[in-house]
This record gives C-alpha cells, sequence and structure tokens, in this order.
C-alpha cells in the first residue's frame, strides 16, 4: 500500500508542477481549467489554481530573499528590463530590476530581481542595498548600461567599485543613429 500511495503522491506532486508552469507561463485560469479538463476528464478550479500559485510563490519569495552564500562577487551586471504584464486583463509595462554576479571561483549566479521599481537613482540605491542587506560583498566592477541614476547608485551604495558601460547597450546606442546602409561598415570598426 505504501508504494502505492508514494507512486500517486509523486504524480500529484509532479501535476501540481505542471499548473504551475502553465499559470506562470502565462495560461489563463480558464485555459488551464481546459486542458486539465481535456487531460483527466475533470477541470481544476480556480480556488485550487490559486492555492498552487501561493506554494509557487513562497519558494520565489525564499530564493529572492536568500543569503548570498560567501558574499564575494568581483563582477556584478546589472539592468533594468521592461515586461508587458496582465493583471485583470489591464496591461501595463513593468519595470525589472536584475543583478548577475560572477563570485570569485569564475561561476555566475542570479543575484536578484526585484519587480515594481524604475531606473532611477532611487529604485537602483533601494535594490544595491538590497543585495547588500543579504550578504553581496567584494564588489570590483558593475557593468550596466549608462543610466543616470544607476551611475549614482553605483557610486553611493559602491563606492569602492569601478563602473563599466556594458557594450552591448553602446553598440545599442551607436547603431539606433548610424544610418542603415552604414550599419556594416560601422560594425567592422
Amino acid at each position: 500500500e505504501t508504494a502505492i500511495i508514494e507512486r500517486y503522491r509523486r504524480r500529484e506532486s509532479s501535476v501540481e508542477e505542471a499548473l504551475i508552469e502553465m499559470y506562470l507561463a502565462g495560461v489563463s485560469v480558464r485555459r488551464v481549467e481546459d486542458i486539465t479538463e481535456a487531460l483527466w476528464g475533470s477541470k481544476v478550479s480556480p480556488a485550487n489554481i490559486s492555492e498552487l500559485n501561493k506554494k509557487a510563490y513562497v519558494h520565489i519569495e525564499d530564493w529572492r530573499n536568500r543569503p548570498l552564500q560567501g558574499g564575494r562577487y568581483p563582477y556584478v551586471y546589472v539592468d533594468g528590463i521592461y515586461l508587458r504584464r496582465n493583471w485583470g486583463g489591464e496591461y501595463e509595462n513593468v519595470a525589472i530590476l536584475v543583478a548577475i554576479a560572477v563570485n570569485e571561483d569564475g561561476f555566475r549566479e542570479v543575484l536578484g530581481a526585484a519587480e515594481g521599481m524604475k531606473e532611477d537613482k532611487a529604485s537602483w540605491v533601494s535594490f544595491f542595498q538590497w543585495l547588500r542587506g543579504r550578504g553581496l560583498d567584494g564588489v570590483k566592477l558593475i557593468v550596466g548600461d549608462k543610466c543616470m541614476g544607476m551611475l549614482d547608485a553605483v557610486g553611493e551604495v559602491f563606492p569602492e567599485a569601478k563602473y563599466q558601460r556594458c557594450t552591448v547597450h553602446f553598440y545599442r546606442n551607436v547603431f539606433s543613429v548610424v544610418p542603415r546602409t552604414k550599419v556594416r561598415i560601422v560594425a567592422k570598426m
């Protein structure tokens, strides 16, 4: 009996994971209901999907607030990305500040992502202080775009670190003002 119960428990767990993945991938609750009805002959209720999402968000928050083990990351890459989010049929652009670092052993790690911020000085200071509060230390170089708010925040929170403009952002900015007929020539320079 134990083996049978364990097998169904594993199956239930994988079904829950699949439902969470669908929802997080942007599949609507109504569509998840339709998919589960087609697969199993019965719908998963919106309340069940909501409960599963609460479980997922607990894990996400645990990851977001985890202590940075060792804490020493000499190289930190930061950027603000904008995504369209749908809340109740309303679409809005949301800024997410992201930090990816290289530790002393040369391994990359996503340090954190914070939603609902702007790319202004106050948001970057808050984001950097949050990372520092979780244990970020030993920063020698921060790489990012040339956002003035970010530059000021780096100087305030990590005064010992040097700043380098991201070459991808630099080239995007250059190519945005170069005539299309000249892009290949400029790219070879």
